[in-house]
């Protein structure tokens, strides 16, 4: 019931910059959160930012002080902004949002957009 659509992916240098936007089919402050993942070959999808309604932030160890996720409330868009890219930040990206209810959790996933950082 909810769609979410990923852009900005692309080839960048090392030390370099991209911005990723995700742009969700429904109010973003109806839903409980948001979040970035990413997934390399061969390896498992791990979570690398979240934002929760209440604008709460969470990074993976490994992107904080690089990385930033944001938001657009007015677009319903949620971004994820990467500076200082490095080679092992080559994967595909992932938007997530989690709905919540009384009965459960609930997830909806974008269609992933590739990030290749290389020289």
């Amino acid at each position: 019931q909810v769609q979410l659509v990923e852009s900005g992916g692309g080839l960048v240098q090392p030390g370099g910059s991209l911005r990723l936007s995700c742009v969700i089919s429904r109010s973003i402050l109806s839903l409980y959160a948001q979040a970035w993942y990413r997934q390399t070959p061969g390896k498992q999808r791990e979570l690398v930012a979240s934002i929760t309604r209440g604008a709460s932030r969470n990074y993976a160890d490994f992107v904080k002080g690089r990385f930033t996720i944001s938001r657009d409330n007015a677009k319903d868009t949620v971004y994820l902004q990467m500076n200082n890219l490095k080679p092992e930040d080559t994967a595909v990206y992932y938007c997530n949002a989690v709905d919540r209810d009384l009965e459960g959790e609930y997830d909806y996933w974008g269609q992933g957009t590739q990030v290749t950082v290389s020289s």
